[in-house]
């Protein structure tokens, strides 16, 4: 059995399923996070033989103790901070989305045996995408974009570790789902910036558990120095509009989320960061696609239980509470402005000077 792990930001949506499928393959595993209570509390968890690290990689001294003491024969490297909240805190998020991977990929570069390094990217990089535009799904040699904050942020990621002597894979993220309702924060913040983002932009879905198979799998396939693209199958080809109402919908909440506002047909850049993916490479090296988009919709009705029932009720309640604290309450104009919403609440979104 091949070497031990190390997975940066284990124990994040994508991080916890990677570590649960790598614990399955009987593989050795190292968590890198940071210790917060949270993590803490969710360090019980852990599949056995899985052990935690708390480290800042933001702090170099600990990040070399950690390299050195773990000797990974890989790092996945995911710890990263993502939309939201990247967008109110532009110093923090650089220190750990660029700062922190070129400080670990130094000190993977030093190591005796360097590991081989799988980097999680996203389809961000491409940039802001007009989908009455933009021609076919991306593909993985397509150039970069910085639109926004993150995918400068990615893209920079990007260039440090195939600048590197490392043996590197990077796997660019589609739009990461889960069917367990608790997974995946439900805040304020997060449904402000669900309503901002234009209804008819494509959206390419995967569930969180191929994500995690994909990562376990690029550890050992003959990948090294390739980009590969993660999205789920083409059932997952969604538009933004639809993805959130179904999958309310599957819970039993329907009626109950506000429609947004369609993109500007006209402008290039006043849409998010996301496309349909091309996957045809990844899946023949990784073959990762295991749940289809009509899977999901199902394993989430089937695992609503009571709340089906309940949520209908609701809902008209819901409604007009999310509308008045939609991105679009009250403001004028026809079409969505994704990057005008988040510099109103969330911060600036523009990429670093």
């Amino acid at each position: 059995m091949p070497g031990t792990v190390l997975v940066t930001g284990g124990f994040g949506l994508v991080g916890s399923a990677t570590v649960r499928r790598l614990a399955e393959l009987g593989r050795t595993v190292v968590v890198a996070d940071l210790g917060s209570p949270a993590n803490r509390e969710a360090q019980a968890g852990l599949p056995a033989g899985v052990t935690a690290r708390w480290v800042d990689l933001t702090d170099a001294e600990q990040t070399a103790e950690l390299v050195a003491d773990v000797a990974p024969e890989v790092i996945i490297h995911l710890a990263a901070i993502i939309p939201p909240g990247i967008y109110k805190n532009r110093s923090l998020a650089r220190k750990v989305n660029v700062d922190a991977t070129a400080t670990l990929v130094k000190i993977a570069e030093a190591q005796p045996e360097p590991p081989r390094f799988v980097q999680a990217s996203s389809n961000a990089v491409f940039g802001s995408r007009n989908p009455h535009r933009a021609t076919g799904p991306v593909t993985a040699d397509m150039p970069m974009k910085h639109s926004d904050l993150y995918s400068a942020h990615k893209a920079q990621a990007e260039e440090i570790v195939r600048a590197s002597s490392l043996p590197w894979v990077v796997l660019r993220l589609g739009g990461v789902l889960s069917t367990d309702p608790k997974a995946i924060p439900f805040s304020s913040e997060a449904l402000y910036f669900e309503s901002l983002l234009p209804t008819d932009g494509r959206l390419h879905s995967v569930d969180v558990r191929d994500v995690a198979w994909a990562f376990a799998a690029a550890t050992t396939a003959d990948v090294v120095g390739e980009i590969l693209l993660i999205a789920g199958d083409d059932s997952h080809r969604r538009v933004q509009g639809e993805v959130g109402k179904a999958l309310a919908e599957a819970r039993g909440l329907k009626g109950g989320l506000v429609p947004g506002r369609k993109g500007d047909p006209n402008s290039d850049d006043d849409w998010f960061v996301t496309d349909w993916m091309d996957t045809a490479r990844a899946q023949e090296a990784l073959q990762f696609q295991h749940y289809s988009w009509h899977d999901m919709l199902a394993e989430s009705r089937a695992q609503a239980g009571p709340s089906r029932y309940v949520l209908p009720l609701l809902a008209p309640l819901v409604r007009a509470l999310l509308k008045r604290r939609g991105a679009y309450w009250k403001q004028p104009g026809q079409y969505a402005d994704p990057w005008g919403a988040v510099r109103r609440k969330l911060g600036d979104p523009s990429p670093d000077a």
